[in-house]
């Protein structure tokens, strides 16, 4: 969704690296946005969905268990990113899949209510602890999208990128995976919403979900629309594909899915995620590793530094 000659942000994108450049050479950590991104980003969501309803519904863990399971899992899959030096396919889709599977069971406690279920076992039973606050799916939608609303502004407000190709620094890439955090909860309950109550079902609501983000793609080559706009909508319009694609596997029959279940459209979706993985990590060793250098006499930067820089 992204083009290569979009820039809506220069003095927030030059400001950034000008900060993140003490060593001269800047190492980029984020992919670039092409056709395998998006492929990749909704297996990854579908993933999700299908993962955490896994824990939480099949394995009857609970809402409330599975959540900290996996937002602590989040937490560490991000804290090994951050401290990675450069780009690593695995590193980063490790983490879209844990904010994937941790935005599900978030946005399922925020909407749902479903202690009578978990909780009717007694105390003893692995579904322990409040198994949802039952705000609604449009009570939650609106929690989340005002949640999104700050995290924008406040990135706004630090004068860095929203061009993920141009993050580079630390508190750049932490506002990254905070804004990825709250929009797949968010996309979470808009799918969701589409596949329960808005009558579309699973595979009516995946089918609004895909022609909207074909607009998108047609909206790419008007020249008053920013691309960098149209990459963050798509971004959290592929979370609800995701997860009306993933309770249209998994759903019985009667209610509209394919009654495939969760542990095998699980295992199915991640060896695909593995595969696509790995394949871009032969890419990315076959190429030098993006990197910027900032002279300082002059404010720009040289592309050439991409030769230098040693290979993953």
């Amino acid at each position: 969704m992204e083009n290569s000659e979009v820039r809506t942000d220069l003095d927030g994108a030059a400001g950034q690296r000008r900060a993140a450049t003490t060593a001269g050479a800047v190492m980029k950590k984020l992919p670039e946005v092409t056709l395998a991104f998006w492929v990749m980003k909704v297996a990854a969501t579908t993933l999700g969905e299908t993962a955490g309803d896994l824990f939480a519904q099949t394995l009857k863990l609970g809402y409330f268990l599975t959540t900290v399971a996996l937002f602590l899992l989040f937490v560490v899959t991000l804290v090994v990113q951050l401290r990675s030096r450069r780009y690593n396919p695995f590193f980063y889709w490790t983490v879209i899949l844990s904010t994937s599977m941790a935005g599900t069971t978030m946005s399922d406690f925020m909407n749902r209510d479903a202690s009578a279920k978990y909780l009717s076992g007694g105390a003893a039973s692995l579904g322990w602890g409040p198994q949802g606050l039952g705000l609604g799916y449009p009570a939650g939608a609106a929690i989340l999208i005002s949640i999104l609303v700050v995290v924008f502004a406040v990135w706004k407000l630090t004068g860095m990128t929203f061009v993920i190709r141009d993050i580079v620094s630390f508190r750049g890439e932490t506002l990254f995976w905070t804004a990825i955090l709250v929009s797949n909860t968010l996309g979470t309950s808009m799918g969701d919403f589409l596949s329960d109550s808005s009558g579309l079902g699973y595979a009516g609501g995946a089918a609004l979900v895909t022609g909207v983000l074909l607009v998108l793609v047609a909206l790419m080559r008007a020249p008053m629309v920013s691309n960098v706009l149209l990459f963050w909508i798509a971004f959290v319009l592929t979370r609800p594909l995701g997860a009306t694609a993933g309770d249209f596997l998994t759903k019985p029959v009667a209610k509209g899915g394919l009654d495939l279940g969760t542990a095998g459209s699980s295992a199915v979706l991640l060896a695909v995620l593995v595969g696509l993985t790995g394949y871009a990590h032969a890419q990315q060793r076959r190429r030098p590793v993006p990197s910027t250098v900032l002279p300082p006499e002059t404010g720009e930067y040289d592309d050439r530094a991409t030769e230098r820089a040693d290979r993953v």
